[in-house]
């Protein structure tokens, strides 16, 4: 009886089936008019989207123009009439939706979205920027999920080619030849990832902690329980937004809005043992409909500044039991937190 149930139930689904699609139309204009070019290519493996259940409907989520090579490339083209003289590559590596699914609830869209960007020089490539991770869309908070979902995929191409228009090379050259292998081949040269011992100080960023260079000078001023309170240069108070974290003792510490955070490393990279919402502040705790490959490695200015001040009871208690928080992976190659 229950088979027959679940076969009426999958073919009345199937039957009510229907598509959301993805329209790549926002204005991705280059203001300043350096870009000459935007290269794309399609690397994923398994170019079928996918499905989402939403009000008792299996949507299927496709993008509008499926040449996606040709229309955005284009797409450039028809919004920039002026051209520079950087060439930039666009790499879609990975993108899947399906459904998270909760007993007694509805369930809830999920995205994972993996999109590099690259400038192009004289037959190399050079790192500048990607979107790598998973944002959900939430029933009661969203009033239509695939739409939703379709728009933060396009926002998020579209954003991510807008903000590479301006973003700076932050790796070493990549040969043509390793560019569809170009994570493991960078990873290889950071220097964080390969020391045996991470080198004691302040670093002011994530680009300053893999490199291994702490700043000179910096300190951390502790208070009688030997907890961090914040950092220091001379006798002058170093603003939250210029320190990403310290190393002592052998072990690295993340600055959030909770406090200090150790940061572990295993075969796939550093992580902090945390929540969103101890990561990006309670108001994200849940992470419903939040576009987490869009947000900054982190929160700075007042909200970390008054997380980490002596009296905030939002510094998380020492004796808090972590044992269910998820490891939270640090982009390597970005800085951004990488929720799964």
């Amino acid at each position: 009886m229950k088979k027959i149930f679940l076969f009426l139930m999958l073919s009345a689904l199937l039957s009510a089936q229907r598509t959301e699609l993805v329209e790549l139309k926002q204005n991705i204009k280059d203001k300043k008019g350096t870009t000459k070019s935007i290269t794309f290519i399609d690397n994923r493996l398994d170019k079928e989207i996918g499905t989402v259940i939403y009000n008792k409907e299996i949507v299927d989520i496709k993008f509008a123009n499926e040449d996606l090579k040709n229309h955005i490339e284009n797409w450039f083209q028809d919004d920039n009439k002026t051209k520079g003289n950087n060439d930039i590559v666009i790499l879609l590596e990975e993108l899947k939706v399906d459904n998270i699914e909760r007993e007694n609830k509805n369930s809830i869209g999920k995205t994972k979205i993996k999109l590099s960007s690259f400038i192009k020089r004289n037959d190399k490539y050079y790192f500048l920027n990607r979107i790598n991770n998973i944002f959900t869309s939430e029933p009661r908070l969203t009033p239509n999920v695939p739409k939703n979902i379709a728009n933060n995929i396009s926002s998020s191409i579209s954003g991510l080619i807008k903000e590479s228009y301006t973003s700076l090379p932050i790796a070493d050259a990549i040969p043509e030849s390793e560019l569809m292998n170009y994570e493991n081949y960078l990873n290889k040269k950071i220097q964080a990832y390969n020391a045996t011992e991470l080198k004691e100080g302040v670093y002011k960023d994530f680009k300053s902690f893999y490199a291994q260079k702490p700043e000179f000078g910096y300190y951390t001023e502790k208070n009688k329980k030997g907890i961090v309170l914040r950092v220091k240069y001379r006798d002058e108070i170093v603003s939250n937004e210029n320190v990403f974290g310290y190393v002592e003792g052998g072990k690295a510490y993340k600055l959030t809005p909770v406090g200090y955070l150790e940061m572990t490393k295993d075969d796939k990279g550093f992580f902090v043992v945390a929540t969103m919402g101890e990561l990006y502040g309670a108001n994200t705790s849940s992470g419903y409909g939040v576009m987490i490959g869009a947000m900054a490695g982190g929160i700075v200015g007042a909200l970390i500044g008054a997380a980490i001040d002596s009296g905030s009871t939002a510094r998380r208690p020492s004796n808090m039991d972590t044992s269910e928080m998820p490891n939270v992976y640090l982009d390597s190659l970005t800085g951004k937190y990488i929720f799964d």
